[in-house]
């Protein structure tokens, strides 16, 4: 029996390390069924797959230190050309924000990878890919005073920092009806009160969490817990790529490019590359 007893802590003890470290494993979303299979598109009639961009929504699109056009979205555009066998014909051209609708309707371009928003009314003038990322919530708290998976019962009376206003508080209030909730006008406040131990933990956009994680201001205070929460009627549908309505087509072979590059372990590659610090 005392032997019986001691190999149960130590299985105990193995499993707590292996759940340990799998949480300090950087985490990449996986928004595609493995097990589906999309039909590969005959692009052979398309002349060229020119991509649509910005220069000023680092780390998606950016200007290097060397005066190229650098970014997740430029990366991601090239594997999807190399997927469609269209390397050869595949370009990427950066434009004011302003001027990317124009030119996608003018034929300048074949698609924009820029960040517009799934909505109704852009519906109704693009054709959209399937999300390639979405942005969850998180929580973030001091390492002293993380909490793991169910939160929902663990921050009950607990004080929770969000930014006033914004879809992260509502989200907050509805889905963690228990906590206390803290409103700040902005973002650098409520950080300063989570690194002063003021709030027991911080609810807001993981992407933006990440960066302040992995920055110099948060000074390795603190870190994720629980989640990701990801909640489309609070936070959208996240990023897509828009071709012209009358485009379906174009859309569904996007979508098998995206699909390969998800499964083969591209994307999550290609994720990590821009945010070490994941925020899922």
């Amino acid at each position: 029996m005392k032997f019986r007893a001691f190999l149960i802590v130590v299985l105990c003890g193995l499993a707590a390390a292996v759940a340990r470290a799998r949480a300090e494993e950087p985490q990449v979303p996986l928004l595609w069924d493995t097990k589906e299979r999309l039909p590969k598109p005959d692009l052979s009639a398309l002349g060229r797959l020119r991509f649509l961009t910005t220069t000023d929504f680092p780390p998606f699109n950016f200007i290097d230190s060397g005066g190229r056009l650098s970014g997740l979205h430029v990366d991601l555009a090239r594997a999807i050309c190399a997927e469609l066998d269209m390397a050869a014909k595949c370009q990427i051209q950066a434009l004011p924000w302003g001027e990317l609708d124009g030119a996608l309707q003018k034929g300048d371009g074949e698609a924009i990878i820029a960040g517009i928003a799934v909505t109704q009314e852009t519906r109704a003038k693009y054709a959209f890919s399937r999300p390639y990322l979405q942005f969850p919530a998180r929580f973030v708290m001091p390492k002293a005073g993380v909490l793991g998976e169910p939160l929902y019962s663990k921050l009950k009376g607990k004080q929770i920092g969000v930014v006033a206003g914004s879809a992260h508080e509502r989200m907050l209030r509805d889905y963690f009806p228990d906590v206390k909730v803290e409103t700040y006008p902005k973002q650098e406040a409520l950080y300063a009160d989570l690194k002063q131990g003021k709030i027991a933990g911080a609810f807001g956009d993981g992407m933006r969490l990440g960066f302040w994680l992995a920055g110099s201001d948060a000074a390795d205070c603190c870190r994720f817990a629980g989640g990701p929460y990801l909640a489309p009627e609070y936070l959208g549908t996240g990023l897509a790529i828009a071709v012209k309505a009358d485009k379906p087509e174009l859309a569904d072979a996007l979508n098998y490019a995206l699909h390969a590059i998800s499964v083969k372990g591209t994307f999550a590659e290609l994720y990590l590359r821009y945010f070490p610090v994941s925020f899922y």
